[in-house]
């Protein structure tokens, strides 16, 4: 698996597009070659790709403005194709909600076959919400039944299936297939965001796991650094994840 930086972490630092290569830049020095573009200012694809080629990184998910998706579709997989990325996310959507699930697929059946046939995949990034029971099964088990693998993969986050009160090892291996990307992410007592393996999370289970799930991008997220800086909680992520055997290319 490769080992990969969720910039949503590093938010904050994203907010102009000089503080965004600044970021990217700092992101590369702490070793990391791949990365997840979330949370950042607006960019110009080719503005990104200039950035990524700079630094020695490449991007293999985005999370893109649902509403977009859903609207124009041919041309979001063309700014994605620009900088070289195959799996388009979303990032948030209340599917616990009476009458979601009908919703989604109603919004984004048509975008999951356009961008599917562009050779590409939608995403869909969970919370603890997709853990809420609907007719006795977890909307998330509801989504995956009534989707496609193919035109849709699921950005399993370990800290937030833990949460929901979900094993992330459990569902990585029922979702086997149908997670190319994940989030690692650590919870500490009182469900408190952690570096990844400076909580108590399984995540040698979890590692294991993944690799039987068919993961190749491990991308780490910390929401909340807990007044820490988020580079040093990235970067003792990425100690911790190589020092397990994951790459960073």
């Amino acid at each position: 698996m490769i080992v990969g930086a969720q910039l949503y972490t590093l938010r904050d630092f994203c907010k102009t597009p000089e503080d965004f290569a600044e970021t990217l830049k700092k992101v590369a020095e702490i070793g990391y070659r791949t990365v997840q573009v979330s949370g950042t200012c607006a960019y110009e694809p080719a503005w990104l790709q200039e950035q990524l080629d700079a630094n020695g990184l490449s991007c293999v998910l985005t999370h893109t403005d649902p509403a977009r998706i859903a609207a124009e579709p041919e041309a979001v997989c063309r700014d994605h194709s620009v900088f070289h990325c195959d799996h388009i996310g979303i990032g948030y959507y209340e599917l616990h909600l009476e009458g979601a699930i009908d919703r989604f697929i109603h919004d984004f059946t048509k975008s999951m076959e356009v961008i599917h046939a562009q050779g590409k995949r939608l995403m869909y990034h969970n919370h603890d919400l997709e853990f809420a029971k609907i007719d006795g099964r977890t909307a998330l088990e509801w989504l995956a039944e009534r989707t496609s693998p193919e035109q849709l993969g699921f950005t399993l986050d370990t800290y937030w299936v833990q949460a929901g009160g979900g094993d992330p090892a459990f569902w990585l291996r029922n979702l086997k297939g149908r997670v190319p990307c994940v989030h690692y992410k650590d919870m500490g007592y009182g469900r408190k965001m952690l570096p990844v393996g400076a909580g108590n999370m399984n995540f040698d289970e979890i590692l294991k796991a993944s690799q039987e799930a068919g993961v190749k991008y491990a991308l780490v997220e910390q929401d909340d650094c807990n007044g820490e800086d988020p580079f040093a909680c990235l970067a003792e992520s990425f100690a911790f994840l190589t020092s397990r055997g994951l790459r960073a290319e």
